[in-house]
Formats: C-alpha cells, structure tokens, sequence
C-alpha cells in the first residue's frame, strides 16, 4: 500500500469503534479524520458529506465510510458528482469496485463484517489499481 496516498475517513456512531481501529492500523503520510469523535449516535450525513467532499476536490486521494451496514454512508456519499462509493464486505468486492468501477470511496458495513476483515477490505481497496479500458467507458457514462 502506497504511504504517500491521501485519505479521508470518516463514519456514524454504528462505525466509530471500527474508524478508530482502522486509523490506527493504517499508515499514511496525510490522513484527516472526519469524524464522529465518540459513539454517542449522530446522523451519518454529517460525516459522509465531508469526506465525499474531500476526495471530490481533490485534496483527498480515498475516503473511507463506516456506519451498521454501509447503506446510508454510500447513499450520502454517491449524491457527490465524481464520488464512486462501494459498499465492500469482503476482500473480492473490494478490489473490483476498484478494478472495474474505478471507486474511490469504500463503504464499510460494521455490523456484518469483523474489524479484521474490514482492514483487509481497507488494504485491498487502497491497493488495487483501476484496470481502464472497457470499464472506462463504464465509468465515464455513471454521471448524470
């Protein structure tokens, strides 16, 4: 996995324990936390919004979102023009959203999966490069 990638993170109360433990185990040289900062229960919008925001302007290479299954965070997220946000609950999903759709934000359901393999989604999703070519032109006619 690439040190020098910028990414963004960010989640509700349902995926705070996971954002924390992902942050920790991760390494990168700029990596901004968007909070939630506790798991008292907030509304998931107001943490997907930012980190959308961040990788749509570019300031931020991915985004990473977790809330109890990954719907509302992906929904959020995927209203931003240029945001691709997967709901990733193993490994394999993981690397095709990159792959074939060329994703930049993983979407984490942290009631569903374990917290070892969230990491690994993690790991596989910042480290998978998109394949082009016939899914480029899959990708250039998502937006509206």
């Amino acid at each position: 996995m690439n040190p020098e990638l910028k990414i963004a993170i960010g989640s509700d109360h349902a995926g705070f324990d996971y954002k924390q433990l992902l942050s920790e185990s991760l390494e990168f040289n700029k990596f901004k936390d968007f909070g939630t900062y506790s798991a008292e229960s907030v509304d998931y919008p107001d943490f997907a919004h930012p980190v959308a925001l961040a990788v749509e302007s570019g300031e931020f290479d991915f985004g990473i979102l977790i809330c109890g299954s990954a719907n509302g965070v992906a929904i959020t997220a995927n209203k931003h023009a240029g945001i691709r946000a997967a709901i990733c609950w193993n490994e394999e999903l993981a690397s095709l959203a990159r792959q074939h759709n060329n994703a930049n934000i993983v979407c984490i359901p942290a009631r569903f999966i374990s917290i070892h393999e969230a990491k690994k989604i993690v790991r596989t999703f910042l480290s998978t490069a998109f394949e082009g070519g016939r899914h480029a032109t899959r990708v250039n006619k998502i937006a509206c």
